[in-house]
């Protein structure tokens, strides 16, 4: 090569080595955000999530992309939805429910997860420990405040006091739940209250699980949330409210929906504070060394018009209480 020749090949390298580079700068990051429901009735997380990058200083289209995908309520989607954004090489997957980050554990070991509204996941193996997760998932735990199931024995029982018989309704498929039914007996047990738990597996079974607690002569009833029960929230109160159920649920959701109250976490907001991890990860924070959070916020939900249907009065002191009062 000579002289000139190798003067312009330098040079080039030298202009093109800038230019790579604020290609590689300009690059707009892209988040897959994977929910277990449909989006008719969800779309309310992901506004959430969008929410929380806005309020630290993302603008969707220009210093992020968000690809959504949703299963609706089919857990078993969640192996192609996972395969289809890996392959797509997306710099983060935010993932929703405790069976999408099951699949998401088994879907990557290299992809950055981001989990939200996740059961146990120190049980399940999904993280070493909350303060070090290590691995590629972290994110934000959901049932980290002990007692749960406590509480919504003692709402129920202070709503309707005369009351001595409680039906359970739950998910059989969803192991995590398993925990709180048994303390959802232990509590009702405490307070002398008789507990009847009717479990199902599929949408199908929600009319003769209800009816069966009916049967039974229970006076009010306490949904545990899953995927399948949240997806299907407003075929739940439906049945409740037919069957003449006050029912009691852990997500304000089924309230919105319906339903008469509710006390739990606050899961638009557990969907908004995902965006803050995500934002560590894209400035080079690794997953494992992210701690996973447990809830801040909790929120009280009541559906007044939903009581009176009822025949029920809603003391002053328990509307004080609440963080939201529908009428």
């Amino acid at each position: 090569m000579d002289r000139r020749a190798f003067i312009g090949t330098v040079a080039s390298a030298l202009l093109a080595a800038p230019l790579a580079a604020e290609a590689r700068s300009t690059r707009v990051p892209r988040i897959a955000f994977n929910e277990a429901g449909s989006r008719s009735i969800n779309l309310h997380f992901l506004e959430a999530f969008r929410q929380g990058l806005r309020e630290l200083g993302y603008v969707e289209g220009q210093s992020i992309a968000i690809e959504d995908h949703w299963a609706d309520g089919h857990i078993e989607r969640f192996a192609g939805i996972l395969a289809e954004v890996i392959q797509a090489k997306v710099d983060v997957i935010v993932q929703a429910s405790t069976p999408g980050a099951i699949a998401a554990k088994k879907a990557t070991t290299t992809v950055p997860v981001v989990f939200w509204g996740v059961i146990d996941p120190v049980g399940l193996r999904l993280v070493a420990s909350l303060a070090h997760p290590g691995g590629n998932l972290t994110g934000l735990a959901l049932d980290t405040e002990e007692g749960l199931p406590g509480k919504w024995v003692e709402l129920s029982h202070e709503t309707m006091p005369k009351v001595v018989r409680l039906g359970a309704l739950w998910n059989r498929d969803s192991r995590p739940l398993e925990p709180r039914v048994a303390e959802l007996g232990t509590s009702a047990a405490r307070l002398g209250l008789t507990l009847h738990r009717s479990a199902v597996r599929t949408v199908d079974d929600l009319d003769g699980a209800i009816a069966t607690l009916a049967k039974a002569h229970v006076g009010a009833l306490i949904v545990l949330t899953d995927p399948m029960t949240l997806r299907n929230r407003e075929r739940i109160v439906q049945l409740a409210a037919r069957a003449r159920l006050p029912a009691i649920y852990g997500f304000g959701e089924f309230v919105r929906a319906g339903g008469l109250m509710a006390y739990g976490p606050s899961v638009p907001d557990l969907a908004r504070r995902a965006a803050t991890y995500v934002d560590k990860i894209l400035k080079g924070a690794k997953p494992g060394d992210l701690p996973v959070e447990q809830p801040t916020k909790f929120e009280l939900v009541i559906n007044l018009k939903t009581a009176k249907a009822l025949g029920l009065t809603i003391t002053p002191s328990l509307l004080q209480r609440a963080d939201q009062v529908i009428e």
